[in-house]
């Protein structure tokens, strides 16, 4: 990619990203993180992450930003009267969470063996993945194996293993916290819209 490009995708990024936070509507915030995601996804590409862009666009660009506007239209949120006053308490505990959260970063990736290596410089080593993979057990998708000694990445086989062996658990929760907080909109809604009702 261009660096052009790039500064322009990391640009689209980071604004609507910080525009989610700043915006006061909600429908404006959520459409925000749309475009975010938009731009996420394009830095992927960039990265030849086709299967990590393609899934920014369709999951979260898709399906769950129809799950957030579907929830604020269930509340009914209104807009904030009071455009005047700011929360200035609220604001410096975003700015020391961020801190602290590029802080821990920034230890991780600097202690990782791999934090020296570059994108030139760091090749696939796809045969030697292949003949690791194989040996992990039968268990394991032979195709996997094929693929990697063959010299290709079959990137969506390898996180689709993955998710739905390793981390099989872990994306059952996520699905069930996803329709815990879908009823429980929808119950405060419905909650709300009977009190508000005249008797």
């Amino acid at each position: 990619m261009p660096p052009l490009l790039f500064f322009l995708f990391a640009l689209i990024t980071l604004g609507f990203g910080l525009n989610v936070v700043i915006a006061r509507n909600p429908v404006t915030s959520a459409l925000s993180l749309a475009v975010s995601f938009v731009g996420l996804a394009a830095l992927f590409l960039s990265l030849d992450a086709f299967f990590i862009g393609t899934l920014q666009v369709l999951v979260y660009a898709g399906a769950v930003m129809v799950l957030f506007l579907f929830i604020i239209m269930l509340m009914d949120i209104k807009e904030e009267a009071d455009h005047g006053r700011t929360n200035l308490a609220a604001i410096a505990a975003g700015v020391a969470v961020a801190a602290i959260l590029a802080v821990q970063i920034a230890t991780v990736s600097g202690r990782l063996p791999e934090s020296a290596a570059t994108t030139r410089s760091a090749a696939l080593k796809l045969q030697e993945a292949g003949a690791r993979w194989e040996a992990l057990g039968s268990k394991n998708l032979p195709t996997i194996s094929n693929d990697l000694k063959a010299g290709s990445l079959p990137d969506a086989k390898l996180m689709g293993d993955t998710l739905f062996s390793k981390y099989a658990f872990h994306l059952q929760v996520v699905g069930l916290l996803l329709l815990v907080g879908t009823v429980g909109v929808v119950a405060l809604s419905k909650r709300d819209k009977e009190g508000s009702s005249p008797s």
